[in-house]
């Protein structure tokens, strides 16, 4: 089994960085694979709405110039997937928010690429904000009809500079608990597979309330 993980932080081993360590290193203890990539340093254009990736049904985006379509596959390909951020200014940042919006809309208009596997989410926080970007990342999963991994409170964790997040006690402990869940979660999935059917995936119903 394998999770990949994504860093949507400018400083690739920052408190974000930290919080997805602390989670893999769960994974890592029970023989699961982990990869994180470094998605906040890159430059992605955020969905411009040409719908070609429904039209085409390639599980790519038509925007070809970055590593959105190298990442997809790597999500398609994983069984549990990690999204890390810290907080700018109000929310996810601009970086991270591109990427999911062209992963997911790709993965949604080509039969559900992430239906059923297992996720969570993570924020780095220096003081305020932590939860609302925590509701931010948890919409894509929520609505890609993803397993949701919990912990003992909300996955935030709190600290400036890189490495102070280490010193949060309580934040280590959430992040150590979501990662054991994880784990635990994914083998539950992965035995279940044959022996118990997956519901039915339905076709989705879209309502336009201005008539």
């Amino acid at each position: 089994m394998k999770m990949v993980a994504f860093n949507g932080s400018p400083n690739r081993e920052g408190n974000t960085y930290h919080a997805i360590k602390l989670v893999a290193a769960e994974l890592e203890k029970e023989g699961i694979e982990t990869e994180i990539i470094h998605v906040g340093n890159k430059t992605i254009r955020g969905c411009i709405a040409c719908m070609q990736c429904a039209k085409n049904q390639d599980e790519q985006c038509a925007l070809k110039d970055d590593e959105v379509n190298e990442w997809v596959q790597k999500m398609k390909g994983a069984d549990a997937i990690l999204l890390g951020s810290p907080v700018h200014y109000s929310g996810v940042g601009g970086t991270m928010k591109s990427f999911l919006d062209r992963a997911f809309f790709v993965g949604g208009v080509n039969g559900g690429l992430f239906r059923h596997k297992v996720g969570a989410c993570v924020v780095a926080v220096r003081r305020s904000g932590g939860v609302t970007t925590f509701d931010q990342l948890n919409h894509f999963i929520n609505y890609s009809e993803m397993l949701v991994a919990t912990s003992n409170y909300w996955n935030v964790t709190h600290g400036r500079a890189p490495g102070e997040a280490l010193k949060d006690e309580e934040g280590v402990q959430i992040m150590r608990v979501l990662g054991k869940n994880m784990a635990w979660l994914m083998k539950l999935v992965q035995h279940g597979k044959g022996a118990v059917p997956a519901p039915e995936k339905e076709a989705k119903v879209m309502t336009n309330f201005v008539r």
